[in-house]
């Protein structure tokens, strides 16, 4: 049995984001927004926040866990503050969902005023490279796996059932500096393999979060060729930064998209999945609750899981205010477990359900505790029905 992988029940875990408590989103917003605050405050502040949220996880019946994200405040501030050779560009408009916000404009036009952009403790300012990328997230990794490990030890958490998740290369800011995307991705993968191997060195899981491998199926003006070869490249990058970890060591994590809307326009399993299953991981999550993509577990009835590796399909949302059912989640991971094996089959979220340090998010922090409750007891159900 590998790392990942059940042995006597189906194990439960989320995909990392979680809603941050108002005090330290305070703190983080005076330290952005360049207004007086105190740094000791602040790091007193994350580290009692961090150990709440694994208290509050474990308590919930979450096994593998993580820091919530909490220490950081948005995807381009991560990409800013841990790597040189990136400059933001807030005269750039950032474009989401494409066809999705042409084809529902009015829906769109209030959802990202209300929900996604509402409560940003920031703006999201894209990021593009200018010059020579290189790691400098050292000090900033160290505290997070610091805060993280002292959190677990406290809510009696195994390193082995902790997590870290970091970017693929895929998601680092927009090339204006290397002659190729080529160059530009080998780059990226030496100095994301410094973050990756800090993380896996200190006897955690490192999660590999890419959202932008599906992206590319939906991108208008791509043929079928080209969608091929950049979806080929984003996994040669992956697993190049990958370089010396063992498989089982990685999460790998891809969605179709963070918000609640229609989402008919977007990526979906079939496209994706021989691609997913080349990345040097040992466990692959994404989307399965929703209802937009809850029946592509058909799929695994073609498509063979390699030996050892472990699915984790999302079996409560985050685009959704409803707490599934304990019976429904138990159905969802059957179904899965009949298909590929039961020790291969991890329940799950689909998404996070706080992607950027937000004061209100889609789902309520009240109910995202009650999601993995009832995701707890709907693998217990999983578990005495295929364990008997």
């Amino acid at each position: 049995m590998t790392v990942q992988q059940n042995t006597d029940h189906i194990q439960t875990t989320h995909i990392g984001s979680l809603p941050r408590p108002h005090r330290l989103l305070d703190l983080l917003k005076a330290k952005y927004q360049r207004q007086p605050y105190d740094e000791r405050e602040l790091d007193s502040i994350l580290a009692q926040a961090v150990a709440e949220c694994v208290r509050k996880q474990v308590e919930c019946g979450i096994e593998i866990v993580t820091d919530g994200e909490y220490s950081k405040p948005g995807f381009f501030t991560y990409i800013r503050e841990r790597f040189e050779g990136f400059e933001s560009r807030p005269d750039q408009k950032l474009v989401l969902f494409q066809q999705e916000v042409s084809a529902f404009p009015e829906y769109y036009a209030q959802y990202f005023k209300e929900a996604m952009m509402g409560g940003a403790i920031l703006p999201i300012v894209p990021v593009v490279c200018t010059g020579p990328v290189k790691y400098k997230g050292e000090a900033k990794l160290q505290t997070d796996i610091a805060n993280l490990k002292a959190a677990a030890k406290t809510a009696d958490v195994p390193d082995h059932h902790v997590f870290l998740p970091a970017t693929a290369p895929s998601g680092v800011g927009i090339n204006q500096y290397y002659k190729s995307d080529q160059e530009y991705f080998h780059a990226l993968a030496a100095e994301l393999n410094k973050e990756y191997r800090a993380i896996v060195a200190a006897g955690i899981l490192l999660q590999v979060d890419d959202p932008f491998l599906p992206d590319i199926f939906v991108e208008p003006g791509l043929d079928d060729d080209q969608k091929k070869r950049r979806a080929e490249s984003y996994v040669e990058a992956t697993n190049a930064a990958l370089s010396g970890i063992p498989a089982e060591r990685v999460r790998f994590h891809t969605c179709y998209g963070i918000n609640e809307g229609p989402r008919i326009y977007e990526s979906n399993l079939p496209e994706i999945i021989d691609y997913v299953l080349k990345i040097n991981a040992g466990s692959f999550s994404f989307e399965a609750a929703n209802p937009r993509h809850e029946h592509e577990y058909h799929l695994f009835e073609r498509v063979k899981l390699p030996q050892g590796k472990v699915l984790c399909p999302g079996v409560i949302t985050h685009a959704s205010n409803i707490v599934e059912h304990p019976e429904w989640i138990a159905e969802r991971l059957i179904r899965f477990a009949r298909l590929v094996g039961r020790e291969n089959v991890m329940a799950g979220a689909d998404c996070g359900f706080s992607s950027q340090a937000l004061y209100k998010t889609e789902v309520h922090p009240s109910v995202v505790w009650e999601k993995f409750k009832a995701m707890r007891q709907g693998a217990d159900l999983a578990t005495r029905r295929l364990w008997n």
